[in-house]
């Protein structure tokens, strides 16, 4: 990337799961398009390529992109490797990060469980959401064991105290 920013601050800890001959696009442009593609709506590896295609000229503009735009392919098979907890480790930093140049920002939690996520053997899928409300930003969700009445701890999604209390200041 061209400009330092918070982004490359969070997320250059992750390690990058290909071979070095592999390596044609940076991760931190594959990373950085992704989640750019995903907040805007993006659904699927097609879309996202999609995304990164269609604003090619102001990616150019704060990324390196030595090999243009990544296929779906591309994109498909790094996240396939790549560590999710790191990953999740590095989003919920730069989201806190974000979240704390909003002071006053009200955080809501909130839990769901997934129609038809269990089976005969399988237990149904429990997730628990952190919301900014007025970012409109999925700050962290996580998968929890069994839906209760929602006894949550901040460290659920990589925060700590202080941090979190940052949230609601």
């Amino acid at each position: 990337m061209k400009k330092s920013g918070s982004f490359i601050q969070y997320f250059s800890e992750i390690e990058d799961p290909r071979s070095e001959i592999n390596k044609k696009h940076l991760l931190l442009d594959v990373l950085f398009i992704t989640v750019c593609a995903v907040l805007c709506g993006a659904n699927s590896w097609d879309e996202i390529s999609d995304f990164g295609e269609a604003r090619i000229d102001w990616f150019k503009g704060i990324l390196d992109l030595p090999n243009g735009i990544p296929s779906h392919d591309t994109f498909r098979d790094i996240f396939l490797f790549l560590d999710p907890q790191k990953f999740n480790e590095a989003f919920v930093g730069w989201i806190s990060n974000i979240a704390n140049l909003f002071p006053g920002e009200i955080i809501s939690i909130d839990g769901k469980t997934s129609r038809r996520s269990h089976g005969k053997n399988k237990k149904p899928l429990h997730l628990v959401s952190a919301w900014a409300n007025n970012n409109s930003l999925v700050l962290g969700q996580i998968k929890v064991d069994e839906k209760s009445n929602l006894t949550f701890r901040s460290s659920h999604f990589s925060l700590n105290r202080s941090r979190a209390r940052s949230f609601i200041q």
